[in-house]
């Protein structure tokens, strides 16, 4: 197809979640070649997409005894098993990595592929959360270069393009405001499962869709955002959008603002991130700015305390965004298995942040120590909120 003959094989890690079978709608529709595509398990699906992808090296990350023993029997040598592997996959030389790897799991392929000079398109929050520093010193050793996937950072990318850094007064990122948009605490305090993840525009994972009922997942691009633009805390505000058709903005020294807009489709910033600097036709039907109304508004960090401890950890820096995300991911299984309710993830979150130091986190490994280390505190105190 025209602009995308110059791309390079993609290496799709996640290959089961939505976006990497995303963006392997994406490879077909641009006829990339998939040089590989890796899973935590050996499910049908990964078998699926091996059988139509037989050029492409397979991982599956965490395989039990039975697991290993089917996707060998089934995939022969292009199998290969284990975190090491997927790391391998990762650093590939001379690829386009999608990382749509769900937890700090991600974080080590990321590394892997910035260190061995690969362009990661980046779905994997944790990375830039439980490792900034840790990733950004990888693309300067490697070489390598992350171009966000989520909507909201494909949008302050596309805002920023041409633009020094310099110039910049605000980052705006969108927020839908979730399911309890405009609901005070007091009305949160009964809320159920099913009412948290019934999102009300985009189709997403259990986690996912609870940080964003929490607006933890806003968060989390917080800290995203520092990291991939280097631009201060005290310059990237959060509003609420509830059509999520402006993905984000970005306003200048002199006042003026860029905005991207765009249907709520991921497949348009998965492609972005594997095609830029060019932009290459996908099927779409005309954008029509008449059809909605547009409206924005102040988040409320009294009902929803999260985003106020995602700033909170960025500015302490060092290892307190591992903590934010890994007592958030505990918390947050925690209301969805009926064990707290939805007030007690914020409280799970806070407590955690207060009970574990923050130090310097410069390794995959240190990063990863923490994340552990929270694990457990936050566990604690999920029993003590039960």
């Amino acid at each position: 197809m025209d602009g995308a003959a110059h791309l390079k094989p993609l290496v799709v890690l996640g290959a089961t979640g939505s976006i990497g079978a995303q963006a392997l709608e994406v490879a077909a529709r641009l006829e990339l070649p998939v040089a590989g595509i890796a899973a935590g398990s050996c499910s049908d699906r990964i078998l699926e997409t091996a059988a139509a992808h037989p050029a492409a090296a397979v991982v599956i990350a965490n395989p039990d005894d039975a697991g290993r023993e089917r996707c060998r029997d089934r995939l022969g040598d292009r199998v290969s098993f284990g975190p090491e592997a997927l790391d391998a996959l990762a650093a590939r030389p001379g690829s386009i990595v999608v990382n749509g790897v769900v937890g700090a799991a991600g974080l080590a392929p990321t590394v892997a592929a910035l260190e061995a000079g690969n362009r990661v398109a980046l779905a994997n929050k944790e990375s830039l959360v439980v490792g900034g520093p840790v990733v950004t010193a990888a693309a300067e050793y490697g070489g390598g270069e992350v171009i966000p996937v989520d909507s909201e950072h494909s949008a302050l990318w596309q805002c920023l393009v041409g633009e020094p850094v310099g110039a910049v007064r605000r980052l705006i990122l969108t927020a839908s405001g979730g399911p309890f948009r405009g609901r005070d605490a007091a009305d949160l305090a009964h809320v159920t499962v099913a009412e948290a993840l019934a999102h009300p525009t985009w189709s997403m994972g259990p986690r996912i869709t609870v940080d964003s009922a929490t607006l933890m997942n806003k968060a989390f691009e917080v800290i995203e955002a520092h990291h991939l633009y280097g631009v201060d805390y005290d310059h990237i505000d959060v509003v609420v959008h509830p059509q999520s058709i402006v993905h984000s903005l970005v306003e200048f020294a002199d006042g003026s603002v860029k905005a991207q807009l765009g249907e709520p489709d991921m497949r348009l910033p998965i492609q972005y991130a594997i095609t830029y600097p060019d932009r290459v036709a996908a099927p779409a039907t005309g954008f029509d700015l008449t059809r909605r109304p547009l409206s924005f508004e102040a988040p409320d960090h009294d009902a929803f305390p999260c985003l106020r401890l995602g700033y909170t950890a960025g500015k302490q820096g060092g290892s307190a965004p591992a903590v934010l995300n890994a007592a958030d991911e505990v918390a947050v299984a925690a209301f969805l298995a009926g064990r707290i309710r939805f007030p007690a993830i914020a409280t799970v979150v806070a407590a955690t942040l207060e009970a574990v130091a923050p130090h310097p986190v410069t390794t995959v490994a240190a990063a990863l120590a923490v994340d552990a280390e929270a694990r457990v505190v936050a566990a604690g105190l999920v029993e003590s909120a039960g």
